[in-house]
């Protein structure tokens, strides 16, 4: 079935001159004088680059079937991270490159969502936030429970984040796997 530019929602993935786009953003624009279009951001698969591009309503359009799977981390083999199919118990490697700056909050056993197209791993998707522990930070300041002021801590992973004064080694605390922010302490 022929799709058009009226069919784009977040996460198509579009076949573009050969390349393969996926959507971040979309709008359908209409106009008051002339025609219609839809404005989008677009992600290069392979690349990362990030454009704007606009596309006239109506227009046919090459859009690529992307499989989605949840797959576990479970370590580190050279230059690749060896995932495993929870439902096929199978391996799969995938490069370090693909996951790119959230590899630092990769721990084992975390569920990532792996975008594939005739067999090849497009893009690794961490879950929005994770759990880790803190390796190794200076003392904290009793009693102080304000938000004025962070220290650098270490995570199990080897990630550097920015944790409030009062945080301790051991502590677990949910950092945001976006920009490394700290999100709260976790108990237990």
């Amino acid at each position: 079935m022929a799709q058009t530019t009226n069919d784009i929602k977040n996460g198509s993935v579009l076949n573009l001159d050969g390349q393969l786009w996926t959507v971040t953003k979309f709008q359908h624009v209409k106009p008051g004088k002339g025609p219609a279009f839809v404005r989008t951001t677009i992600k290069n698969v392979l690349s990362g680059k990030i454009v704007d591009k606009t596309f006239n309503a109506g227009m046919k359009m090459e859009f690529e079937t992307v499989d989605n799977r949840d797959l576990q981390y479970s370590y580190e083999d050279g230059d690749n991270f060896v995932f495993m199919d929870m439902t096929t118990y199978d391996q799969i490697y995938i490069s370090k490159s693909l996951v790119g700056d959230q590899a630092k909050f990769l721990l084992e056993g975390t569920n990532c969502l792996v975008s594939f197209h005739d067999g090849t791993a497009l893009s690794v998707e961490l879950p929005a936030s994770v759990i880790l522990t803190i390796t190794h930070t200076e003392p904290g300041l009793q009693g102080n429970r304000s938000n004025a002021g962070t220290k650098p801590a270490t995570v199990e992973t080897g990630a550097e984040i920015q944790v409030p004064l009062f945080i301790n080694e051991g502590d677990k605390v949910k950092v945001n796997t976006t920009d490394g922010s700290y999100l709260g302490r976790e108990n237990g």
